[in-house]
């Protein structure tokens, strides 16, 4: 469910991020206080998941949630056996997937890689090696779910029978939600500029050619954010890097030095440091053009004409994104920005980026802002917004939220079969369970034999 989606993510964040803290400590005590099929489950494990949990105020339904989080252990590990079985498997890109996920996660919550790994006292790969076993397993535990529950699926009049059948009382409230269109205007980059970024860059690629070291150069001159790093970004997918800037790096020898290349946050120079099957890890100067004044006005007179328009009913909002916006991610979708936490194009307002967040409560629906600055990854552009449709929050309604319902039911109905699942799995797995939780109250009684 979206409205619930940003909190799941923050809360897996905080979770993950005290694992590592966790794994930095030796004071727990490890001993094996259980064995599901091969696999074994060990008192550091609920030990430290429940620090945790304590550490972000989690409260929880059941009396003991030591247990609570040694039988969700005993599930994985049920799951992970049948999966060996049943020959579900996941390969170490996927594990690897995942890790870049989580640590691109971590970055923007605490704000640079630099932060992380000081935060930490650890390097990102020594990081990633802490996560890689944990990463493993859920990965194989969330494969076998959906291997479980695949031929699920609900109808039409299974949503409104369900809707009908929960309490008014008990409809969960649904916060207000917003749709923003947006027509992005750049300013221009003179010649004049253009040739003086160029001939730097030209300068500190001759002097790498002739032996000065490429990291030396990109801390002092690079004005990227990786520059405190000697430039180097770790390593990344194609589609994690802008395309120009991929196309040169991903058919660059290592140790070569690219030619300039031009992309949206300015002009670069590149150099490989190694590859890993399809990732590449490279180190980059980058430079940025600077923008007269001139050009910044001229850019927001651009926009101005274009709300004119607009206003006056010459051209629709959408239109107008089309023909006019230098966004290429939302001009050929009316102008609407994507929320990517969900992947819609409804945003709750704490979601909205600040600069376009200011201007949202300045306006009503359908009316056009004025031109403001936003400031995206060290890039300037100009733009003018219009909320496309806003939603207050209420109680959920099946005709206002209907996505809503059927995914209750549909979890309801993975739940129901995961539940029979389990229990059919207890009856014919081998599993023990140490004398210390003999008397555990399990949700599934068949652990103990």
């Amino acid at each position: 469910m979206r409205y619930i989606f940003r909190k799941i993510c923050t809360a897996l964040t905080l979770l993950l991020l005290s694992i590592l803290t966790l794994n930095a400590q030796d004071n727990v005590i490890d001993k094996i206080i259980a064995v599901v099929g091969n696999q074994v489950v060990l008192k550091s494990d609920v030990e430290n998941r429940f620090i945790s949990l304590q550490a972000q105020g989690y409260t929880s339904g059941s009396v003991d949630l030591k247990t609570e989080i040694f039988e969700d252990l005993l599930i994985q590990k049920l799951m992970i056996a049948q999966a060996a079985i049943d020959s579900v498997e996941v390969t170490e890109q996927e594990v690897e997937d995942d890790l870049d996920r989580k640590m691109e996660m971590y970055i923007q919550r605490i704000g640079s890689k630099e932060k992380l790994e000081q935060y930490f006292g650890k390097s990102i790969l020594e990081m990633k090696n802490d996560l890689r076993d944990d990463t493993r397993n859920e990965r194989i535990k969330e494969k076998m779910q959906a291997e479980i529950t695949k031929d699920i699926h609900v109808t039409p009049a299974e949503v409104r029978e369900f809707y009908n059948n929960i309490s008014k009382d008990s409809l969960p409230t649904i916060p207000g939600e917003i749709e923003v269109q947006q027509i992005v205007s750049n300013p221009e980059i003179t010649a004049d500029e253009k040739d003086r970024i160029r001939k730097k860059l030209r300068g500190f690629r001759e002097r790498v050619l002739n032996g000065e070291n490429f990291a030396t150069l990109a801390v002092l001159y690079s004005e990227g954010p990786s520059a405190p790093r000697g430039g180097e970004l770790g390593y990344m997918p194609r589609s994690e890097l802008v395309p120009e800037f991929a196309n040169v790096a991903f058919n660059l020898k290592t140790d070569k030095v690219s030619k300039i290349v031009e992309t949206e946050f300015g002009f670069h120079i590149i150099q490989v440091i190694d590859r890993k099957g399809e990732r590449i890890n490279v180190r980059h100067i980058l430079l940025k053009p600077k923008i007269e004044a001139e050009k910044r006005e001229q850019a927001t007179s651009r926009l101005d004409s274009i709300a004119d328009l607009i206003r006056s009913e010459k051209m629709e909002f959408g239109e107008a994104a089309f023909y006019f916006s230098a966004d290429k991610d939302t001009r050929n979708n009316g102008g609407l920005l994507v929320n990517p936490y969900t992947g819609s194009s409804k945003f709750e307002k704490d979601n909205l980026e600040g600069a376009i967040a200011k201007v949202v409560n300045t306006l009503k629906i359908n009316e056009i802002s004025e031109p403001f600055l936003q400031v995206n990854r060290g890039v300037d552009s100009y733009k003018i917004i219009k909320i496309k449709s806003e939603t207050k929050a209420h109680p959920a309604n099946l005709s206002d939220d209907w996505s809503i319902f059927e995914n209750m039911l549909t979890n309801k109905k993975q739940q129901n079969i995961l539940d029979k699942w389990i229990k059919e799995k207890q009856t014919n797995t081998y599993v023990h369970i140490d004398d210390s939780y003999k008397n555990a109250k399990f949700r599934f009684k068949g652990w103990q034999k």
